[in-house]
């Protein structure tokens, strides 16, 4: 059974740092690109990273790009999102969706029609 679930969120101040979590089981997250999304209130989903299963070459929405940082642990089949520098409009759910039509993640934004394994999601609010 294919499952993919997010953790690490919660409340923190601006300034503050996060590290999400992004654990499956059911398949290897290695064997795709795997990407971060979120989706504030009232507002599409955004993806704002991804990561290649090929090289683990990663990509970066200029929002974020400079102060978020994807990596992974094949070891333990979990993807990272590690949030530094955080602003109150960071403020979202945050999901992990796998892509599993491709390896390598795209030179633009992941969209969120290619991916097909999504999680929950995890709120991460920031403010004082």
């Amino acid at each position: 059974q294919v499952q993919v679930v997010e953790s690490g969120g919660g409340l923190v101040q601006p300034g503050g740092s996060l590290r999400l979590s992004c654990a499956a089981s059911g398949f290897t997250l290695d064997y795709y690109a795997i990407a971060w999304f979120r989706q504030a209130p009232g507002k599409e989903r955004e993806g704002i990273s991804c990561i290649s299963a090929s090289d683990g070459s990663a990509y970066y929405a200029d929002s974020v790009k400079d102060r978020f940082t994807i990596s992974k642990d094949n070891s333990q089949n979990t993807v990272y999102l590690q949030m530094d520098g955080l602003k109150s409009e960071d403020t979202a759910v945050y999901y992990c969706a796998a892509n599993t039509m491709r390896r390598r993640c795209p030179t633009g934004p992941p969209i969120t029609y290619e991916y097909d394994y999504w999680g929950q999601g995890t709120q991460v609010t920031v403010s004082s």
